[in-house]
């Protein structure tokens, strides 16, 4: 198994990298956010062991691009920032786990081996107008051509598909993605935008985000 190791502490870091190796493991050691992105582009990782107090910056942002690019790829975080704000976020965004520091290695080879024997949650795809969207790896295809979104873009066209050709009100989509209380009222229908041009940017007319006044939106095919 491929594992990455985000840490900035040499000490600990090292330490990981021989236990890990010790057990037949390949690892890679990144102990800033921009190495460990151009890591993550270049390689094919099998697992993130992230810390988020790193040099130049957040390891949740980084938790947040593992999740949003590579789904499939465990990440446990191993911090301590430990606190209960972090650890309930840490596990919102996606992080499969989070061992507080101090640690035994016994204990995170467990967790670990717990995350690889969860099983794979089955795909949902949802297909409308030639456009597929796969929930688990977060992927949104048309003609086989990859079409990106953000995280929060991808939330609402996902929702939007799966009520394809029925009206969608603002409160059902705040209703929807308010889980961290980063959304509002105000703010739908600049996402909105983004995803018509970001579909007019792929070529995508099958299928269009109308306007329905003073209702909200609905995604139909295009006439």
């Amino acid at each position: 198994m491929f594992v990455q190791i985000v840490e900035d502490d040499p000490i600990l870091a090292r330490a990981l990298q021989v236990n890990l190796e010790l057990e037949g493991h390949r690892v890679v050691l990144n102990n800033t956010l921009e190495s460990a992105k151009k890591q993550l582009q270049d390689s094919s990782l099998d697992f993130v062991i992230l810390d988020l107090g790193l040099p130049d910056g957040s390891g949740f942002s980084y938790l947040e691009k593992v999740k949003n690019e590579f789904s499939h790829i465990p990440v446990i975080i191993l911090s301590a920032q430990s606190d209960e704000d972090s650890v309930v976020k840490g596990l919102t965004m996606g992080a499969n786990d989070f061992v507080k520091k101090p640690y035994s290695y016994k204990e995170l080879a467990a967790r670990m081996q717990v995350v690889l024997k969860k099983p794979a949650a089955k795909t949902n795809v949802v297909e409308f107008g030639g456009v597929k969207v796969f929930e688990q790896d977060r992927l949104v295809k048309y003609n086989d051509v990859v079409i990106d979104f953000n995280r929060r873009e991808f939330d609402i066209f996902f929702y939007m598909m799966k009520n394809a050709e029925r009206i969608i009100s603002r409160d059902s989509l705040l209703q929807f993605l308010d889980k961290e209380s980063e959304i509002f009222d105000r703010t739908i229908d600049s996402h909105i935008s983004h995803l018509r041009k970001n579909l007019k940017k792929h070529a995508v007319d099958s299928i269009k985000i109308s306007s329905v006044y003073g209702l909200g939106y609905r995604l139909e095919k295009n006439d």
